[in-house]
């Protein structure tokens, strides 16, 4: 629910480009309108080593509680904001403010619910929960975001989208905070975070602070090569599913409604992917899983987005949709696991959050860079294929430097 609220930006990319950051150059302002969704992701940090401190010292079930519900409500409050016709800059101001606050939540969000879902499944299955918490909760979230897209799209269709549509999706935020508090009462704490406790009070050991741990020297390292990783894995999602919205309006150029209907089909995609591939990392392990992903993905990719472009046919620009979707996602489903492996349970909500977001927050501005980097709409899928294949070579390196952790669990 939390990264529906964070998706649906990227689904009115276009009109909030040109209600709050209005250029004569499309791609100036899709790329504005990017940068203030990687100024979301550059907060994400900032909310795991606060969020985090507290899933470690208080629980993650407190920590993940306070953040969805400021992640719903601060998602709300986009929908009011008066534009720039009215108020003039300072609602690009605004804006921004808000995406601030909203990333600093969202970071919070991740550092707990990262951790409490593959606490509490055995050994076996922590490979499958990974890859449905990031990229099926991901999925997830994008194919809610799809299915709202396409209903406010046929109550306020054409022009009337640009006046109160987007402000609709907005608003559809408070929804998350509200099912979030709801499934919070029934939810149990993390029992290995329980276990540290009670084994904490009956030695009298008193808590180290987590944040200072994550930056120790036995562990920055140990932080530093997981980025290489989680960077790959951010920017392949956001190339790829983050993109579609915009490729599919801009590039495609096809209805709202047509446009919504192949995002479900992506969304759909995404979840089995991220599955599939995680439960492969309880076979074959977390490096072998990274390895075979990122090779595939680097020669791929290229093929996917310059197919997309030249398609014609709603059917094939579909199936291009879906495999960019499929392989998007697949190459982060182990990330998850692994940066809990890579941490002890006193420490692994910060550790984890902060390596996720840090790396996140770098994939996040690549649709920024791809946008500037095109100077006009139909160079946005040559650009891809470059900036794709730079980025999983990193990913690739990060894998052959990366330990096996798989059953590495303290």
């Amino acid at each position: 629910m939390d990264l529906f609220d964070l998706f649906v930006l990227l689904y009115v990319a276009p009109e909030v480009g040109k209600l709050f950051f209005p250029a004569s150059i499309p791609t100036l302002s899709l790329a504005a309108v990017y940068a203030s969704f990687a100024v979301t992701l550059l907060m994400r940090p900032v909310g795991s080593a606060i969020f985090g401190s507290i899933a470690d010292r208080n629980g993650r079930k407190r920590a993940m509680t306070i953040a969805v519900t400021g992640v719903g409500i601060s998602t709300a409050l986009f929908g009011a904001l008066p534009t720039i016709s009215q108020i003039g800059v300072t609602a690009a101001i605004l804006f921004i403010i808000l995406r601030l606050i909203q990333g600093v939540f969202v970071g919070g969000v991740v550092a707990s619910t990262h951790t409490i879902g593959t606490e509490s499944v055995p050994p076996k299955y922590r490979g499958f929960m990974s890859g449905l918490i990031g990229g099926g909760g991901a999925g997830l979230g994008a194919l809610l975001a799809s299915i709202v897209y396409f209903a406010v799209s046929a109550v306020f269709p054409g022009p009337e989208f640009s006046v109160w549509g987007w402000r609709f999706m907005f608003f559809a935020g408070i929804l998350s905070s509200i099912l979030g508090l709801f499934v919070f009462k029934s939810l149990e704490e993390s029992p290995l975070w329980v276990q540290l406790k009670q084994s904490q009070k009956e030695e009298a050991k008193p808590q180290k602070a987590p944040l200072r741990l994550v930056f120790s020297r036995q562990y920055l390292p140990v932080m530093l090569v997981n980025l290489m990783i989680v960077t790959g894995g951010g920017t392949a999602y956001y190339l790829t599913s983050g993109y579609l919205p915009t490729f599919l309006k801009v590039i495609n150029k096809l209805p709202a409604g047509t446009s919504s209907m192949i995002l479900m089909g992506a969304s759909v995609a995404a979840i089995i992917a991220s599955m599939l591939v995680g439960s492969l990392s309880d076979f074959i392990g977390r490096k072998k899983t990274f390895l075979i992903m990122g090779g595939i993905s680097l020669v791929v990719l290229p093929f996917l987005y310059l197919g997309m472009a030249s398609a014609t046919t709603v059917p094939s620009i579909t199936a291009y949709a879906l495999a960019l979707s499929f392989l998007g996602n697949a190459a982060y489903a182990p990330i998850l696991i692994f940066l809990n492996e890579r941490f002890p349970t006193a420490i692994r909500s910060t550790g984890t959050g902060l390596s996720w977001n840090m790396g996140f927050a770098v994939g996040g501005m690549m649709p920024t860079f791809v946008s500037l980097a095109s100077g006009a709409t139909q160079n946005i899928p040559l650009t891809l294929t470059y900036f794709a294949a730079g980025v999983f070579v990193l990913y690739l390196i990060g894998s052959l430097i990366i330990p096996e952790t798989k059953g590495e669990f303290n």
